[in-house]
């Protein structure tokens, strides 16, 4: 690796370092070089800088920003290739805060999973799955699980810029991790159907669910940030997605329509800490008091979106994090102050338990960790 990596990726920690999150950081510094530098150089410079924050704690923090970087590729290096070097102990210790253990189990597999660089997850429209995989190339089906599967989800393991790829331009694939298609999967929506999006951000799920209606019915599609709603409306263009209506909703009782919902899926804001593989330096940055603060939010986002359901509806909440707080602990609090509302199967479909709640683990899924539960509006 050559010393402007080196350099690079230096810079973009001292932004981290002054509060700029590591993903803005990195469009930052590396979006002035995007037509100066090659894709393999952009990369390069990515994954120097992620691993720095996955190993921080086993780093010298005398030596200068490019030693780190140098040490804790190295540490990469040795993990990928002997991760039973590594102790449990010394895992739990450094490789997460140490308020975790107060709100989750950490257990082994976990702990390991975190330290391993993550996959990259697509997800191809469904008509068009396999000749997008096969276009692509270096693309494998996502394995069906016990309880789910993602028949469109395929793990890209080439080294295209995807973004720039034709297949992309013409909306025929999303860049989406495996565990949030399976969120799609668990909402179960049907063509014709009146769908709420009610935490939409940039819009992936908002897609997902168009596709998986055939782009038939309606999906209104909130948030309360007006500029990510003006991504998901490109976003949108470029996918071909007309079936939805965009509306900035604040996540309090005044809701952005009068609709009454066949489904509505509240992806709600969280402390993140399943996407603690892909993003090491929300490890640092998340604190303990956030989780609390959260999980009071992902309440009341459940308590004013509920009224709006038809009865025999379908309420889907989702949670890119583990901890207790935000996960079962919010389920079993709704379902004991709505009882109109009825626990159903998170995967009717597929899951022969079925479980009205599931934890999505990044170690048996090979990607985000994910909490879903769901119910019925009797």
């Amino acid at each position: 690796m050559t010393a402007s990596i080196f350099n690079q990726a230096a810079q973009v920690i001292r932004l981290t370092q002054a509060g700029t999150p590591a993903d803005a950081a990195l469009r930052e510094t590396l979006g002035r070089t995007r037509h100066s530098s090659a894709p393999a150089a952009r990369r390069e410079i990515s994954r120097a800088v992620f691993c720095y924050f996955r190993w921080l704690r086993w780093l010298e923090t005398k030596e200068s920003l490019q030693k780190q970087v140098a040490a804790a590729l190295d540490l990469q290096t040795r993990f990928d290739r002997h991760p039973a070097s590594f102790k449990t102990e010394t895992l739990a210790a450094r490789a997460v805060p140490d308020w975790l253990k107060e709100e989750m189990e950490t257990s082994e597999a976990w702990l390991r999973q975190l330290q391993a660089e993550p996959a990259l997850w697509i997800r191809a429209k469904g008509a068009e799955a396999a000749k997008v995989a096969s276009g692509l190339g270096d693309c494998t089906p996502a394995p069906a699980s016990a309880h789910c599967s993602a028949p469109a989800a395929y793990r890209y393991s080439g080294t295209r810029d995807l973004f720039l790829t034709p297949e992309f331009k013409a909306g025929l694939f999303e860049i989406q991790d495996l565990a949030s298609q399976l969120v799609g999967h668990a909402c179960t929506p049907q063509p014709g159907q009146t769908w709420w999006d009610a935490c939409a951000g940039e819009g992936g799920k908002t897609l997902h669910l168009a596709d998986l209606m055939q782009n038939r019915g309606l999906i209104w599609s909130s948030d309360r940030s007006l500029r990510r709603l003006a991504k998901l409306k490109e976003r949108a263009a470029r996918a071909r997605v007309f079936n939805y209506r965009a509306a900035a909703w604040d996540g309090g009782p005044r809701l952005p329509t009068k609709t009454r919902f066949d489904g509505i899926l509240i992806d709600a804001p969280c402390s993140g800490v399943g996407t603690w593989q892909r993003n090491p330096h929300a490890r640092w940055t998340t604190q303990a008091k956030d989780v609390g603060e959260l999980a009071a939010v992902q309440q009341r986002l459940l308590d004013h979106a509920a009224p709006a359901l038809k009865p025999g509806g379908r309420l889907v909440y989702a949670v890119c994090t583990l901890t207790r707080a935000e996960t079962t602990a919010v389920a079993e609090a709704f379902s004991s102050t709505h009882p109109d509302f009825e626990p159903v199967a998170v995967f009717p479909t597929s899951d022969p338990g079925p479980r009205s709640a599931v934890f999505l683990w990044p170690q048996e899924h090979n990607s985000n960790g994910m909490f879903i539960a769901a119910w019925r509006k009797k």
